[in-house]
């Protein structure tokens, strides 16, 4: 397994991500929270995501590029948590929301209990509609 993040797997479109906004559901670990669909698209990839930071909290662009990078490597090193447990493609979006300034060791940490909380929804939701 590849720790890559290519062009390919970055969210662009924004009908996809006007989707995510208004039909997409929600998993969260404070401070973070994944925002996703299920959605088919034409590239071969498994998943697209996309981060954000909010300028509510962090006024200076420095500040939310910093936080953007954390967590485009967060998920860089821990998609394969996300890939080994997807039968279907899904376009994520990946929020830090709050203006506590935790470090990468701590982001990282909650990045994996995030996946591992998104991994157990989608499979609390397979049972349920095959009951």
């Amino acid at each position: 397994m590849a720790f890559t993040y290519p062009k390919e797997e970055k969210l662009k479109s924004k009908k996809i991500i006007e989707s995510l906004f208004a039909e997409g559901k929600s998993v969260g670990k404070y401070p973070l929270r994944l925002v996703y669909i299920q959605q088919n698209f034409e590239d071969e990839v498994p998943l697209k995501m996309g981060v954000s930071v909010s300028k509510k909290y962090f006024k200076k662009a420095v500040d939310r590029n910093y936080f953007k990078r954390v967590l485009r490597e967060c998920y860089r090193l821990n998609k394969h948590l996300l890939i080994d447990n997807l039968e279907q493609k899904y376009c994520f979006m990946f929020f830090y929301q709050t203006k506590d300034r935790l470090n990468y060791a701590e982001i990282n940490g909650k990045t994996i209990q995030l996946f591992e909380k998104f991994v157990n929804s989608l499979t609390e939701n397979e049972t349920k509609t095959q009951i």
